[in-house]
């Protein structure tokens, strides 16, 4: 928090503050004006006597608190929040950065101040702020060196393992966070929809568990701010972007989980909210402009027809009910077509991987905000980190309309998009539908295959985000009607099959939420997170044997990402379904095989003949399946010796394998 301070002569200047109301101003401040206002006509010669100082007008808020020199692009714009504000002008005394900028909107309570920071070293400048009688009152603001080589950090891919955690729910670390003055939602763990106390610290005293398992990164639901009165557990309702929520602990403590995952070899992955902000966010109240909320501030419902900014025969109005309509009205719209507003999203994004050191960044409901601000803002976040990772939420199980917005997609029109990633709901449709549907010639299995053959559509489709459920849809578990040969099915698919899994926490020991849809049940406690807990997945306590052996079954398939990551960097192959039978290979490629020792052209690279085959064979059958090995020696390449993951048998490449009955079989061809 930054203060202005001066001399009590100016007092004019708070009498003259719109408001003495504001959440900004201190209650004493308060006080002393309409005192102050009260003796002003008997004793002007009095008042203008004294000289003690004190905190000008309200604290200042200024976003982003900080900035980094040496960035790519040498502009950041400082919003500066505080009664009156905007009647101040800026200048700052430095000859290596300077202002370039300083613009009010409609509200007096912003101001818009634009540094040039291209020549400037790490350090700390002043910023002086000019009231309109001359006086002049200073900002001490910090712009810090970068991390080395923060600007090529890779961020996750193909041979990652994602785990994904709504924090509330996980564990609770410090119990002292509970429940927070200054925030109506207090803890409730016996209210599904409350919060149940998870937070930071109990994320980072389960990076072991997290790291044992094989997962190489964490995705976590919000943890910035929710000052709602309810249900502000899920984190999607953001009422400050630059600010953790003391529920689940402090900025600090984000840097520090950043920090001991990275020991742990896991990256950290950020779910940001672009689209809309909680109805608590101080911008509802105090718009910086007019037009910072879409319908001006007043709730008209999305129609949540994504296909409309596609369809050729759309009309605008249509298009518009999908993007600038609210999801519900504790969620404001927000206009991206304000450039200000645009500005703020895309630095805010910049400092959260700057600050926390982040791996990649998750988009929650992508597409809802303006196209041409997402091409802006995916185009700048990859200009200041080009090998970094961000998937964007398109929830369509339409391949089409999902690719149209990765990156080098074959696309309808001329929209530039540099967007890496898109979370594939298509394929978690499919499979959904695959695994649970009578095999025909156009049903089960053949679903998988059929999505999966749209595969010409996407940029990159082995950088896509798979997943057999998330926070928002009942578990997998559930969906396979709770029989755990269809879900070792789907999870070994999702663990070896083409793109970026992401496991939903508690997919590992077969959560479920049978008979409803409530989000509150299927974002349900993980067993051993709270002290109170008798039944303990993080140490195997009263788990069931198939609870047991579900866990063992992810963490094996994990192994193989551990063990052979550029396998999962490689080709993907597959063979179209017969008779209740999928089988396909992942093997390393030419285009990302490793260093062949020896290999003396070190321009050409080869497939080292060393590297394994991943041979995959679902059989749906009720009945057990012979099948003739011989059949896959287009992708196993000739090799003649295979080991099967599930109990290390081994088998010639030519024999012919019993496959059980509805089983998911994983060979290690070599």
């Amino acid at each position: 928090m930054l203060h202005f301070r001066f001399n009590i002569s100016r007092i004019w200047l708070i009498v003259k503050a719109p408001s003495f109301t504001s959440p900004l101003v201190p209650r004493f401040l308060v006080s002393a004006a309409s005192l102050v206002t009260n003796r002003f006509v008997n004793s002007v010669a009095t008042l203008a006597s004294l000289t003690f100082s004190y905190a000008a007008i309200a604290d200042i808020d200024v976003y982003p608190p900080n900035w980094w020199v040496g960035m790519e692009k040498p502009t950041v714009e400082l919003m500066l929040h505080g009664d009156g504000v905007a009647n101040y002008s800026a200048s700052i005394n430095a000859t290596d950065v300077n202002v370039v900028g300083s613009k009010r909107l409609d509200s007096e309570n912003y101001l818009f101040v634009t540094l040039n920071t291209d020549s400037a070293e790490a350090g700390r400048v002043v910023i002086s702020l000019i009231a309109p009688d001359g006086s002049s009152h200073d900002i001490d603001y910090a712009l810090n060196a970068r991390r080395q080589h923060s600007q090529s950090r890779v961020g996750f891919g193909p041979k990652d393992a994602i785990y994904l955690i709504a924090p509330d729910r996980f564990a609770n670390g410090d119990e002292s966070n509970d429940s927070v003055d200054g925030y109506e939602d207090k803890l409730n763990r016996d209210n599904k929809g409350g919060r149940h106390g998870g937070d930071i610290q109990g994320i980072i005293d389960n990076l072991d568990y997290i790291a044992d398992m094989g997962f190489t990164q964490i995705w976590s639901m919000p943890l910035l701010e929710n000052a709602m009165d309810t249900y502000s557990y899920h984190g999607y309702s953001t009422t400050d972007y630059y600010k953790i929520d003391p529920r689940y602990g402090s900025n600090s403590q984000y840097q520090k989980l950043s920090e001991k995952a990275s020991e742990h070899g896991v990256g950290l992955i950020m779910d940001m909210v672009l689209n809309h902000i909680g109805s608590g966010h101080p911008w509802v109240q105090d718009k910086p402009s007019k037009d910072w909320l879409n319908n001006q501030g007043v709730f008209v419902g999305t129609t949540h027809k994504r296909e409309s900014l596609h369809d050729p025969h759309a009309i605008q109005s249509d298009i518009k009910a999908f993007s600038d309509g609210w999801f519900v009205p504790s969620m404001p719209d927000l206009n991206q077509r304000n450039p200000h507003l645009a500005t703020y999203l895309i630095q805010n994004a910049i400092w959260w991987v700057e600050f926390a050191n982040l791996s990649g960044i998750r988009v929650d409901t992508y597409s809802y905000s303006d196209k041409d601000f997402l091409s802006d803002w995916t185009t700048r976040l990859m200009q200041e980190y080009p090998n970094l990772n961000i998937v964007g939420e398109e929830w369509s199980v339409n391949p089409a309309i999902t690719a149209y917005w990765q990156a080098g997609s074959h696309r309808h029109d001329d929209y530039v998009s540099a967007l890496p990633s898109v979370m594939d709901f298509a394929l978690q449709s499919a499979v959904a539908e695959g695994l649970t549907s009578k095999e025909g010639w156009d049903t089960g299995l053949t679903s998988i295959y059929e999505t999966i053959a749209t595969d010409f559509l996407y940029g990159e489709p082995n950088n896509l985000v798979i997943f057999a459920d998330n926070h928002d849809m009942s578990r997998v578990y559930s969906q396979v009607d709770e029989d755990i040969n269809r879900w070792d099915m789907a999870m070994t698919f999702y663990l070896t099959a083409r793109g970026i899994p992401q496991v939903f926490y508690g997919t590992e020991i077969l959560m479920s939420n049978p008979n409803t849809e409530d989000h509150g049940i299927i974002r349900s406690d993980f067993p051993g997170g709270w002290k109170s807990d008798t039944k303990n997945a993080f140490t195997g306590k009263g788990l069931s044997d198939d609870e047991r052996w579900a866990q063992s079954r992810i963490k094996q398939l994990l192994s193989l990402r551990q063990n052979y990551p550029a396998v999962f960097e490689g080709s993907f192959k597959h063979y179209a379904p017969v008779d209740g039978v999928y089988a396909y290979a992942r093997q390393v490629n030419a285009k990302n095989a490793p260093s062949i020792q020896g290999d003396k052209d070190t321009n050409v690279k080869k497939v080292n003949s060393k590297s394994p085959v991943i041979l995959v064979i679902v059989n749906k059958n009720e009945k057990a399946s012979t099948v003739d090995m011989n059949k896959y020696n287009v992708v196993t390449n000739g090799k003649k010796n295979m080991t099967r993951l599930k109990d290390d048998k081994e088998f010639a490449s030519s024999e012919t394998v019993t496959l059980a009955p509805m089983s998911a079989n994983v060979f290690i061809v070599k």
